[in-house]
């Protein structure tokens, strides 16, 4: 199976810049590189901050964005998102018992968990008891399934310190609800740091990407985030019973392609004599 994961838009109403840039120009782009070469992807999976203010004319205009994309979409949300806007905007996106846009979509390799953790006013992730309890009965049920979870925030420091002051803030109660099922979970999405970082956490593997707009910028050390405009990217996941192999893609990289073996270049890329 194939799916395209995507993070961090930040989309702005039609018009109007972020950081002195229109998102909209990156998403363009990546639709169209997507659709141009992997068309046959399952879905796409956009890990939330789907706009930067949360206004209607922001997510429509994201809505008009992500529309020629060839497969299927699914959002999440994140802490720069108004939910209400959200499901207005993307009424098809599926919502727990208690309105939290939490779902799971089964597929050939297993079950898909979109999981909720936003809490309105403020850009650090929460999941409350009522979020919990949902996940703890969806792992139960999901018995015997191979798993494959996505959220906005990462239950784990990444190493980032300003990025790690606004994680998900129940790290612990996230862990002990996931810890009987964790040999199942064959791989954890997520978005909220901008940085193309993957690794495994308490045996889980995980990864995440660049956004479409702005960057953060690899600081270790200070508490002040940073951002940066590194290219942006979006992944190409594959997945197979024996291997879940997740490909980062600069899309607008700018530096020249070419061919490896008919090289242009007259320089030690040829075999020199007697070598």
């Amino acid at each position: 199976m194939k799916f395209i994961h995507l993070t961090d838009p930040h989309f702005v109403p039609p018009g109007k810049t972020l950081y002195g840039r229109d998102p909209r120009p990156a998403l363009d782009a990546a639709v169209a590189d997507i659709n141009a070469h992997h068309g046959d992807a399952a879905l796409a999976v956009v890990t939330g901050d789907l706009t930067h203010w949360g206004e209607p004319a922001a997510f429509q205009n994201l809505v008009d964005g992500l529309a020629p994309l060839a497969m299927p979409v699914h959002v999440l949300a994140g802490n720069h998102d108004a939910r209400d806007v959200l499901r207005a905007h993307f009424p098809n996106q599926p919502v727990d018992k208690n309105g939290f846009i939490q779902s799971t979509l089964d597929t050939p390799v297993g079950r898909f968990i979109f999981l909720d953790t936003v809490l309105a006013g403020t850009s650090a992730g929460h999941f409350c008891e009522d979020r919990q309890a949902w996940l703890a009965e969806t792992l139960a049920a999901s018995e015997g399934q191979d798993l494959f979870l996505f959220m906005h925030h990462p239950p784990f420091d990444v190493g980032i310190p300003a990025m790690d002051r606004i994680g998900l803030q129940q790290k612990d109660a996230f862990q002990a609800v996931i810890e009987p099922h964790k040999a199942r979970i064959r791989h954890l999405f997520f978005g909220h740091v901008h940085r193309p970082i993957s690794g495994s956490w308490r045996g889980i593997p995980y990864s995440t990407l660049r956004g479409l707009n702005q960057q953060v910028w690899l600081d270790m050390v200070n508490e002040e985030m940073t951002a940066s405009f590194e290219p942006p990217a979006y992944c190409v996941v594959l997945i197979e019973d024996d291997r879940v192999v997740v490909h980062y893609h600069d899309f607008m990289d700018p530096n020249e392609k070419f061919k490896m073996h008919s090289s242009p270049f007259t320089d030690w890329a040829i075999r020199p004599s007697g070598a």
